[in-house]
């Protein structure tokens, strides 16, 4: 992969959806959230096109009724709205930080995505696949021979039949010191001198699972010989000019425009010794960048089609109806075979939605920093606004 490359084919397919967001953001920011460094991008006719749209403009209209209901029931952060990559809408409120009164929620503030995370962990390991260095049927005894639970696959782990129990419980009554972050090494020592008790045998049926994604966090690293942290940037973040997103790190010095969690009525939610752990959490994002993300994964230019065909693909299904997992993606099948391919996320107070609606490229990005599941709730409505009708999500 070179990074130029990918990077300058993707600036050129999601331009007009940059620029769409100046046409927007004089109309839909209620607060004087400006970017840092100014857009100069011209919009193309499809981006034109899509905003000048008697459809679109109805859209807008509802979208920022809705809007104004989420205000005034304390939502916090930011909300991107897009079809075909081209933002119709685009809003901002609230604060990064509730200690420091000056510091508005713009279009650079980077949000933690909680379980959204989950994405890029499971992306990243499809790409080592299809540059041959894992195999999906590969053990984890493979990278860890000492893991005492066999028959688990790193498939397994990325649709989250692993059966395997979730490091935020059991580690509360074994780790021995809070006061210090856990690592990812930390956790699996954890689970090899300990043994947890596995809540079901692997490969029977999904359950959601932070451990699955935390092991996934350390197999990247031990395959590409990175930190979590610098193949991110290398893979994915750098290439693809998502220059507000970042992995955390707890006992770094806070980036600039980096949202603090807070309760839901304004108290600062702190970290805990979990929030060393990556893998399963512990990206941050902003909505802009998020929707690079979304874009890049229609490009053609991160991965073969049948890579992405793979990840969207329902791999539980012991019981019918609509929701299932595919490979770090949570999926809404509907009757008429059209998908809804998302993830939300949830950790500390901050709430996280990244729905992709596939049949017509539709998107919608909010980022929350204040407890508030009414996050969730939005789906529903905007995507109703949009065409389209979906069932609300789940952390």
């Amino acid at each position: 992969m070179k990074a130029a490359y990918i990077a300058l084919t993707v600036s050129g397919m999601a331009l007009y959806a940059i620029t769409a967001c100046q046409s927007n953001a004089a109309n839909n920011k209620e607060t004087k959230n400006k970017p840092d460094t100014p857009r100069t991008e011209v919009m193309s006719e499809t981006a034109l096109a899509i905003l000048n749209s008697p459809v679109t403009k109805s859209q807008q209209t509802e979208l920022n009724g809705f809007y104004q209901n989420m205000v005034r029931a304390g939502f916090n952060g930011s909300m991107i709205v897009a079809k075909k990559g081209v933002v119709i809408f685009e809003k901002y409120h609230g604060l990064e930080n509730y200690r420091n009164k000056t510091s508005a929620i713009n279009d650079s503030s980077s949000f933690q995505l909680a379980s959204v995370s989950k994405t890029f962990t499971g992306m990243g390991v499809l790409a080592l696949m299809e540059k041959g260095k894992l195999s999906l049927s590969d053990s984890i005894q493979k990278y860890y021979p000492q893991f005492p639970y066999r028959g688990i696959t790193v498939e397994m782990l990325l649709n989250h039949r692993s059966g395997l129990p979730n490091y935020l419980y059991f580690c509360d009554s074994i780790w021995p010191d809070k006061d210090k972050f856990l690592s990812n090494e930390d956790v699996i020592q954890l689970m090899i001198r300990h043994r947890p008790r596995i809540q079901y045998k692997p490969g029977t049926h999904f359950q959601y699972c932070n451990t699955n994604y935390m092991l996934l966090g350390a197999i990247i690293e031990q395959v590409s010989g990175q930190k979590y942290a610098a193949f991110m940037q290398q893979t994915f973040f750098g290439p693809l000019g998502m220059n507000n997103t970042f992995v955390y790190d707890p006992t770094a010095a806070a980036r600039p425009h980096q949202t603090i969690s807070h309760k839901y009525n304004g108290q600062l939610e702190p970290d805990t010794y979990f929030d060393g752990v990556v893998g399963d959490k512990g990206i941050y994002s902003t909505a802009r960048d998020m929707l690079k993300w979304d874009q890049a994964l229609y490009s053609g230019q991160l991965f073969k089609p049948e890579t992405i065909k793979a990840a969207y693909t329902p791999y539980s299904n012991e019981r019918p109806g609509v929701r299932n997992y595919g490979l770090g993606w949570r999926l809404m099948i509907n009757p008429d075979s059209s998908e809804i391919v998302y993830h939300n996320g949830w950790w500390h107070g901050n709430n996280t939605v990244f729905n992709r609606i596939i049949k017509d490229t539709s998107t919608i990005i909010i980022l929350g920093n204040k407890y508030n599941r009414n996050i969730y709730r939005a789906v529903k409505p905007i995507s109703a606004i949009l065409g389209h009708g979906t069932e609300e999500g789940e952390e």
